[in-house]
């Protein structure tokens, strides 16, 4: 079964970075997409940032110009850069893999990692 994991989240000051990474512990073939969402307590999950096989890129108002979205084709592992973070990032953020143009209900989610950020 494959397995979709996300990893670098942690605790930061504002103003500063963390990368994340999310990647597949199997094959999934043919992917369209790869996606980061985010859900702070009491809000709707939101897309943070998508990247499509094509490379074409799409960000949120609120995290462009800080957040960069990435691939390594080679590992099959999507990245989100992010940098000068504000307490207002601070959520749980999620990896979705996708294999179509829009959501679906066989999209592969990463279970989350935290972002705190906070002086």
């Amino acid at each position: 079964q494959v397995h979709v994991v996300e990893s670098g989240g942690g605790l930061v000051q504002p103003g500063g970075s963390l990368r994340l990474s999310c990647a597949p512990s199997g094959s999934i073939f043919n992917i369209y997409a790869m996606d980061w969402y985010r859900q702070a307590p009491g809000k709707q999950r939101e897309l943070v940032a998508a990247l499509t096989s094509g490379g074409s890129t799409n960000y949120a108002d609120s995290v462009k110009g800080r957040f960069t979205i990435s691939r390594d084709n080679a590992k099959n592992t999507v990245y989100l850069q992010m940098n000068s973070l504000k307490p207002e990032d601070t959520a749980v953020y999620y990896c979705n893999i996708r294999t179509h143009y829009g959501p679906a209900l066989d999209d592969y989610w990463g279970q989350g990692t935290q972002v705190t950020v906070s002086s």
